[in-house]
Protein backbone atom coordinates (compact mmCIF):
# COMPACT_ATOMS: atom_id res chain seq x y z
CA UNK A 1 0.00 0.00 0.00
CA UNK A 2 2.53 2.61 0.83
CA UNK A 3 4.49 2.07 -2.48
CA UNK A 4 1.25 2.01 -4.10
CA UNK A 5 0.59 5.64 -2.67
CA UNK A 6 3.73 6.82 -3.56
CA UNK A 7 3.28 6.40 -7.37
CA UNK A 8 -0.23 7.46 -7.17
CA UNK A 9 1.52 10.93 -5.91
CA UNK A 10 4.47 10.57 -8.43
CA UNK A 11 1.87 10.32 -11.23
CA UNK A 12 0.06 13.65 -10.06
CA UNK A 13 3.15 15.73 -10.10
CA UNK A 14 4.02 14.79 -13.58
CA UNK A 15 -0.11 15.61 -14.55
CA UNK A 16 0.41 18.79 -13.09
CA UNK A 17 2.37 20.46 -15.96
CA UNK A 18 0.18 18.72 -19.06
CA UNK A 19 -3.25 20.05 -16.86
CA UNK A 20 -1.49 23.71 -16.97
CA UNK A 21 -1.02 23.56 -20.42
CA UNK A 22 -4.42 23.51 -21.61
CA UNK A 23 -4.95 27.11 -18.98
CA UNK A 24 -5.59 30.18 -21.32
CA UNK A 25 -2.88 32.26 -19.66
CA UNK A 26 -4.60 35.42 -21.01
CA UNK A 27 -2.60 37.45 -18.12
CA UNK A 28 0.49 36.69 -19.41
CA UNK A 29 -0.52 36.70 -23.39
CA UNK A 30 -2.51 40.06 -23.75
CA UNK A 31 -3.73 41.89 -26.45
CA UNK A 32 -3.63 45.46 -24.95
CA UNK A 33 -0.51 47.69 -24.71
CA UNK A 34 -1.00 48.63 -20.95
CA UNK A 35 -1.70 44.48 -19.89
CA UNK A 36 1.39 43.88 -21.89
CA UNK A 37 3.45 46.39 -19.93
CA UNK A 38 1.59 45.01 -16.73
CA UNK A 39 2.70 41.35 -17.95
CA UNK A 40 6.11 42.83 -18.35
CA UNK A 41 6.35 44.16 -14.69
CA UNK A 42 4.88 40.84 -13.29
CA UNK A 43 7.67 39.06 -14.99
CA UNK A 44 10.93 41.72 -14.07
CA UNK A 45 9.29 41.29 -10.42
CA UNK A 46 9.62 37.08 -10.43
CA UNK A 47 13.20 37.62 -12.15
CA UNK A 48 14.54 40.03 -9.34
CA UNK A 49 13.28 37.72 -6.48
CA UNK A 50 14.39 34.83 -8.53
CA UNK A 51 17.69 35.71 -8.28
CA UNK A 52 17.52 34.83 -4.32
CA UNK A 53 15.47 32.13 -3.90
CA UNK A 54 16.96 30.15 -6.58
CA UNK A 55 20.42 30.23 -5.23
CA UNK A 56 19.19 29.86 -2.17
CA UNK A 57 17.06 26.38 -2.83
CA UNK A 58 20.28 25.62 -4.85
CA UNK A 59 22.47 25.84 -1.75
CA UNK A 60 19.95 24.29 0.38
CA UNK A 61 20.80 21.20 -1.64
CA UNK A 62 24.32 21.50 -2.09
CA UNK A 63 24.63 21.73 1.93
CA UNK A 64 22.65 19.11 2.65
CA UNK A 65 25.14 16.65 0.26
CA UNK A 66 27.83 17.87 1.00
CA UNK A 67 27.74 18.18 4.95
CA UNK A 68 26.42 14.74 4.79
CA UNK A 69 27.14 12.13 7.10
CA UNK A 70 28.78 9.61 4.78
CA UNK A 71 31.00 12.83 3.54
CA UNK A 72 34.23 12.26 5.80
CA UNK A 73 36.18 14.84 3.92
CA UNK A 74 33.51 17.66 4.75
CA UNK A 75 35.05 20.19 7.32
CA UNK A 76 33.33 20.25 10.51
CA UNK A 77 34.24 23.19 12.80
CA UNK A 78 31.72 23.15 15.93
CA UNK A 79 33.47 26.55 17.30
CA UNK A 80 32.94 28.51 13.99
CA UNK A 81 30.30 31.70 14.47
CA UNK A 82 31.03 34.22 12.23
CA UNK A 83 31.74 35.21 8.67
CA UNK A 84 31.44 38.96 7.86
CA UNK A 85 32.12 37.68 3.93
CA UNK A 86 29.03 35.62 4.26
CA UNK A 87 27.14 38.58 6.08
CA UNK A 88 28.12 41.16 3.40
CA UNK A 89 26.92 38.54 0.92
CA UNK A 90 23.26 37.49 2.63
CA UNK A 91 22.24 41.17 3.80
CA UNK A 92 23.93 43.15 0.41
CA UNK A 93 22.09 40.69 -2.50
CA UNK A 94 18.19 40.68 -0.92
CA UNK A 95 18.92 44.59 -0.10
CA UNK A 96 20.23 44.92 -3.79
CA UNK A 97 16.90 43.50 -4.89
CA UNK A 98 14.42 45.63 -2.63
CA UNK A 99 16.28 48.47 -3.92
CA UNK A 100 15.64 47.64 -7.91
CA UNK A 101 12.05 46.11 -7.07
CA UNK A 102 11.68 49.66 -5.23
CA UNK A 103 12.55 51.58 -8.14
CA UNK A 104 10.26 49.47 -10.67
CA UNK A 105 7.55 49.43 -8.42
CA UNK A 106 7.80 53.11 -8.49
CA UNK A 107 8.06 53.98 -12.14
CA UNK A 108 5.89 51.28 -12.67
CA UNK A 109 2.82 52.96 -10.70
CA UNK A 110 2.98 56.31 -12.18
CA UNK A 111 3.17 54.65 -15.91
CA UNK A 112 0.66 52.94 -15.78
CA UNK A 113 -1.61 54.95 -13.52
CA UNK A 114 -4.94 54.09 -14.70
CA UNK A 115 -6.30 57.53 -14.46
CA UNK A 116 -3.15 58.81 -16.81
CA UNK A 117 -4.06 59.29 -20.60
CA UNK A 118 -2.05 57.34 -22.76
CA UNK A 119 1.02 58.12 -24.53
CA UNK A 120 1.47 56.22 -26.61
CA UNK A 121 -0.37 53.20 -28.64
CA UNK A 122 2.30 50.70 -28.19
CA UNK A 123 6.16 50.25 -27.76
CA UNK A 124 6.68 51.90 -31.42
CA UNK A 125 3.79 53.89 -31.62
CA UNK A 126 3.25 57.56 -29.32
CA UNK A 127 0.09 58.96 -28.85
CA UNK A 128 -0.04 62.05 -30.72
CA UNK A 129 -2.48 65.12 -30.62
CA UNK A 130 -4.01 63.81 -33.92
CA UNK A 131 -4.37 60.69 -31.95
CA UNK A 132 -8.23 59.49 -32.38
CA UNK A 133 -9.87 58.82 -28.71
CA UNK A 134 -13.06 57.31 -27.77
CA UNK A 135 -14.48 57.71 -24.35
CA UNK A 136 -17.28 54.48 -22.69
CA UNK A 137 -19.06 54.98 -19.63
CA UNK A 138 -19.65 52.05 -17.73
CA UNK A 139 -22.40 51.03 -15.77
CA UNK A 140 -22.54 48.12 -13.22
CA UNK A 141 -25.86 46.69 -12.07
CA UNK A 142 -27.52 43.79 -10.50
CA UNK A 143 -26.37 41.93 -12.33
CA UNK A 144 -24.97 42.83 -15.90
CA UNK A 145 -22.76 45.51 -17.14
CA UNK A 146 -24.21 48.84 -19.43
CA UNK A 147 -22.27 50.56 -21.43
CA UNK A 148 -23.08 53.66 -23.05
CA UNK A 149 -21.00 55.48 -26.05
CA UNK A 150 -21.38 59.22 -25.37
CA UNK A 151 -19.35 60.03 -28.71
CA UNK A 152 -22.25 57.68 -30.77
CA UNK A 153 -25.02 57.96 -29.04
CA UNK A 154 -25.84 54.52 -28.12
CA UNK A 155 -25.61 51.97 -25.43
CA UNK A 156 -25.48 48.19 -24.86
CA UNK A 157 -25.86 45.53 -22.08
CA UNK A 158 -23.25 43.17 -21.81
CA UNK A 159 -21.57 43.69 -24.86
CA UNK A 160 -19.00 46.34 -25.97
CA UNK A 161 -16.56 47.23 -28.70
CA UNK A 162 -13.91 49.97 -29.54
CA UNK A 163 -11.61 50.04 -32.67
CA UNK A 164 -8.03 48.87 -32.45
CA UNK A 165 -5.02 50.87 -31.36
CA UNK A 166 -7.27 53.81 -30.42
CA UNK A 167 -7.07 55.36 -26.82
CA UNK A 168 -9.73 54.19 -24.79
CA UNK A 169 -11.03 56.21 -21.58
CA UNK A 170 -13.39 54.28 -19.65
CA UNK A 171 -15.47 56.17 -17.02
CA UNK A 172 -17.27 53.54 -14.12
CA UNK A 173 -19.71 53.64 -12.09
CA UNK A 174 -22.10 51.34 -10.29
CA UNK A 175 -25.76 51.47 -8.90
CA UNK A 176 -25.47 49.12 -5.96
CA UNK A 177 -22.62 47.52 -4.46
CA UNK A 178 -19.22 47.43 -5.36
CA UNK A 179 -18.19 45.65 -8.50
CA UNK A 180 -15.07 45.41 -10.15
CA UNK A 181 -15.05 46.17 -13.85
CA UNK A 182 -11.83 43.62 -15.81
CA UNK A 183 -10.62 42.75 -18.91
CA UNK A 184 -7.67 41.07 -18.44
CA UNK A 185 -6.50 41.12 -22.35
CA UNK A 186 -6.74 44.85 -21.99
CA UNK A 187 -5.92 46.33 -18.67
CA UNK A 188 -6.34 45.92 -15.05
CA UNK A 189 -9.13 45.74 -12.56
CA UNK A 190 -11.25 48.88 -11.87
CA UNK A 191 -13.46 49.00 -9.04
CA UNK A 192 -17.19 50.37 -9.92
CA UNK A 193 -19.24 51.81 -6.98
CA UNK A 194 -22.34 53.60 -6.63
CA UNK A 195 -21.57 57.58 -6.01
CA UNK A 196 -18.32 57.39 -7.81
CA UNK A 197 -16.52 57.71 -10.89
CA UNK A 198 -13.55 56.01 -11.23
CA UNK A 199 -11.31 55.80 -14.66
CA UNK A 200 -9.26 53.23 -16.75
CA UNK A 201 -7.40 54.61 -19.65
CA UNK A 202 -6.32 51.36 -21.98
CA UNK A 203 -6.08 50.61 -25.81
CA UNK A 204 -6.61 46.96 -27.56
CA UNK A 205 -4.08 46.26 -30.42
CA UNK A 206 -5.34 42.94 -31.37
CA UNK A 207 -8.71 42.36 -33.26
CA UNK A 208 -10.91 39.42 -31.48
CA UNK A 209 -13.18 38.82 -28.77
CA UNK A 210 -11.65 38.85 -25.62
CA UNK A 211 -13.22 37.83 -22.22
CA UNK A 212 -14.62 40.59 -19.37
CA UNK A 213 -16.03 39.77 -15.88
CA UNK A 214 -16.37 41.28 -12.41
CA UNK A 215 -14.14 40.08 -10.26
CA UNK A 216 -15.84 41.60 -6.98
CA UNK A 217 -18.37 39.10 -5.64
CA UNK A 218 -21.74 41.34 -5.48
CA UNK A 219 -24.60 38.90 -4.68
CA UNK A 220 -26.03 35.56 -6.13
CA UNK A 221 -25.99 36.72 -9.84
CA UNK A 222 -22.24 37.40 -9.59
CA UNK A 223 -21.14 34.36 -11.54
CA UNK A 224 -23.26 36.00 -14.60
CA UNK A 225 -21.45 39.00 -14.74
CA UNK A 226 -19.79 38.70 -17.95
CA UNK A 227 -19.46 40.22 -21.28
CA UNK A 228 -17.77 40.03 -24.61
CA UNK A 229 -15.45 42.93 -25.66
CA UNK A 230 -14.67 42.99 -29.35
CA UNK A 231 -11.65 44.20 -30.69
CA UNK A 232 -12.22 46.07 -34.69
CA UNK A 233 -11.18 47.52 -37.02
CA UNK A 234 -12.18 51.25 -37.67
CA UNK A 235 -14.36 49.75 -40.61
CA UNK A 236 -15.68 46.93 -38.33
CA UNK A 237 -16.43 49.16 -35.25
CA UNK A 238 -18.79 51.73 -37.75
CA UNK A 239 -20.50 48.82 -38.76
CA UNK A 240 -21.17 47.85 -35.28
CA UNK A 241 -22.43 51.23 -34.26
CA UNK A 242 -24.34 51.19 -37.34
CA UNK A 243 -26.24 47.71 -36.44
CA UNK A 244 -26.84 48.75 -32.79
CA UNK A 245 -28.54 51.95 -33.49
CA UNK A 246 -30.65 49.63 -36.58
CA UNK A 247 -31.64 46.70 -34.19
CA UNK A 248 -31.66 48.98 -30.75
CA UNK A 249 -34.34 50.86 -28.75
CA UNK A 250 -34.51 53.89 -26.66
CA UNK A 251 -32.79 54.28 -23.45
CA UNK A 252 -34.45 57.07 -21.32
CA UNK A 253 -34.61 57.05 -17.50
CA UNK A 254 -37.37 54.78 -17.29
CA UNK A 255 -36.19 52.33 -19.29
CA UNK A 256 -32.82 52.44 -17.20
CA UNK A 257 -35.17 52.23 -14.10
CA UNK A 258 -36.47 48.56 -15.29
CA UNK A 259 -32.97 47.97 -16.40
CA UNK A 260 -31.56 48.10 -12.63
CA UNK A 261 -33.79 46.06 -11.12
CA UNK A 262 -31.78 42.63 -10.46
CA UNK A 263 -31.57 39.89 -12.78
CA UNK A 264 -29.29 37.28 -14.16
CA UNK A 265 -27.73 36.06 -17.19
CA UNK A 266 -29.21 38.78 -19.21
CA UNK A 267 -28.46 38.21 -22.69
CA UNK A 268 -27.04 41.44 -24.76
CA UNK A 269 -29.05 44.18 -25.74
CA UNK A 270 -28.93 47.40 -27.87
CA UNK A 271 -30.13 50.60 -27.06
CA UNK A 272 -29.84 52.97 -30.24
CA UNK A 273 -30.57 56.48 -28.26
CA UNK A 274 -29.86 57.67 -24.78
CA UNK A 275 -31.62 60.37 -22.58
CA UNK A 276 -29.31 63.19 -22.70
CA UNK A 277 -27.96 63.56 -19.34
CA UNK A 278 -28.35 59.80 -18.52
CA UNK A 279 -24.91 58.55 -17.28
CA UNK A 280 -24.41 62.03 -14.85
CA UNK A 281 -28.04 61.46 -13.47
CA UNK A 282 -26.83 57.42 -12.63
CA UNK A 283 -23.70 58.72 -11.30
CA UNK A 284 -24.90 61.23 -8.69
CA UNK A 285 -27.83 58.84 -7.76
CA UNK A 286 -30.73 60.46 -9.05
CA UNK A 287 -32.01 58.98 -12.23
CA UNK A 288 -35.86 58.25 -10.02
CA UNK A 289 -38.07 61.47 -10.07
CA UNK A 290 -37.76 63.73 -7.13
CA UNK A 291 -34.42 62.25 -6.05
CA UNK A 292 -31.67 64.70 -5.11
CA UNK A 293 -28.62 64.36 -7.10
CA UNK A 294 -25.20 64.19 -5.03
CA UNK A 295 -23.72 66.83 -6.74
CA UNK A 296 -26.50 69.31 -5.75
CA UNK A 297 -25.87 67.44 -2.08
CA UNK A 298 -22.32 68.11 -2.25
CA UNK A 299 -23.38 72.37 -3.60
CA UNK A 300 -25.47 72.46 -0.67
CA UNK A 301 -22.99 71.50 1.99
CA UNK A 302 -20.27 74.12 0.22
CA UNK A 303 -22.85 76.82 0.52
CA UNK A 304 -23.09 76.25 4.53
CA UNK A 305 -26.02 74.00 4.45
CA UNK A 306 -29.69 74.08 4.37
CA UNK A 307 -30.24 74.83 7.93
CA UNK A 308 -33.78 73.90 9.14
CA UNK A 309 -35.33 73.94 5.42
CA UNK A 310 -32.98 70.47 4.90
CA UNK A 311 -35.35 68.30 7.05
CA UNK A 312 -37.94 68.69 3.94
CA UNK A 313 -35.48 66.80 1.66
CA UNK A 314 -35.00 63.65 3.81
CA UNK A 315 -37.70 61.42 1.09
CA UNK A 316 -35.20 63.52 -1.51
CA UNK A 317 -32.04 61.57 -0.40
CA UNK A 318 -32.63 57.95 0.43
CA UNK A 319 -30.70 56.25 -2.82
CA UNK A 320 -30.98 52.49 -1.71
CA UNK A 321 -32.44 51.07 -4.47
CA UNK A 322 -32.35 47.60 -3.78
CA UNK A 323 -35.84 48.29 -1.69
CA UNK A 324 -39.09 47.34 -2.66
CA UNK A 325 -42.46 46.94 -0.28
CA UNK A 326 -42.69 43.39 -0.92
CA UNK A 327 -38.78 41.73 -0.30
CA UNK A 328 -37.67 44.14 2.68
CA UNK A 329 -35.08 45.70 2.97
CA UNK A 330 -31.66 44.20 1.33
CA UNK A 331 -33.59 41.60 -0.88
CA UNK A 332 -31.28 41.30 -3.67
CA UNK A 333 -32.15 37.62 -4.79
CA UNK A 334 -34.06 38.07 -8.82
CA UNK A 335 -36.64 35.64 -7.96
CA UNK A 336 -38.61 37.41 -6.22
CA UNK A 337 -39.59 39.48 -9.48
CA UNK A 338 -39.86 42.54 -7.57
CA UNK A 339 -38.43 45.62 -9.08
CA UNK A 340 -35.16 47.71 -7.56
CA UNK A 341 -37.03 50.80 -7.58
CA UNK A 342 -40.25 51.90 -5.03
CA UNK A 343 -42.89 51.82 -7.58
CA UNK A 344 -44.63 54.97 -6.57
CA UNK A 345 -42.68 58.51 -6.04
CA UNK A 346 -42.31 59.64 -2.34
CA UNK A 347 -45.01 61.63 -0.90
CA UNK A 348 -44.12 65.52 -0.76
CA UNK A 349 -41.73 65.53 -3.48
CA UNK A 350 -41.87 67.83 -6.21
CA UNK A 351 -41.38 66.66 -10.11
CA UNK A 352 -38.20 67.86 -11.47
CA UNK A 353 -40.30 70.20 -13.57
CA UNK A 354 -41.70 72.35 -11.03
CA UNK A 355 -38.46 73.16 -9.55
CA UNK A 356 -36.06 75.53 -11.28
CA UNK A 357 -32.87 74.16 -12.94
CA UNK A 358 -29.51 74.48 -10.57
CA UNK A 359 -26.03 73.02 -10.36
CA UNK A 360 -24.95 71.33 -13.91
CA UNK A 361 -28.98 71.38 -15.33
CA UNK A 362 -30.37 69.07 -12.12
CA UNK A 363 -33.67 70.47 -10.38
CA UNK A 364 -33.21 72.28 -6.96
CA UNK A 365 -35.20 73.05 -4.13
CA UNK A 366 -34.83 77.10 -4.02
CA UNK A 367 -34.66 77.12 -0.57
CA UNK A 368 -31.52 74.56 -0.55
CA UNK A 369 -29.20 77.33 -2.33
CA UNK A 370 -29.74 79.92 0.29
CA UNK A 371 -26.60 81.20 0.98
CA UNK A 372 -28.03 82.23 4.41
CA UNK A 373 -30.08 79.57 5.91
CA UNK A 374 -32.53 80.62 8.42
CA UNK A 375 -31.32 79.47 12.49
Amino acid sequence: MPRLMKLIRRLSALALPLALSGCDLVVMSPSGDIATQQRDLIIVSVVLMLLIIVPVICLTFYFAWHYRRSNINAKYDPEWHHSTRLEVVIWAAPLAIIIALGAVTWVSTHRLDPYRPLDRIDANRPVTPETKTITIEVVALDWKWLFLYPEQGIATVNEIAAPIDTPIEFKITGSTVMNSFYIPALAGQIYAMPGMQTKLHAVMNKEGVYEGFSANYSGDGFSGMRFKFHGMSNDNFGQWVARVKEQGSALNRDAYLKLERPSNRVPVTYFATVEDGLYDAILNLCVKPGQMCANEMMHIDMMGGAGKDSHENRKRLEYDTRWSADAGPGATHPATGHGAKEPTQAEGVNAPAEAPAGHEGHSVAPDQLNTNPKP
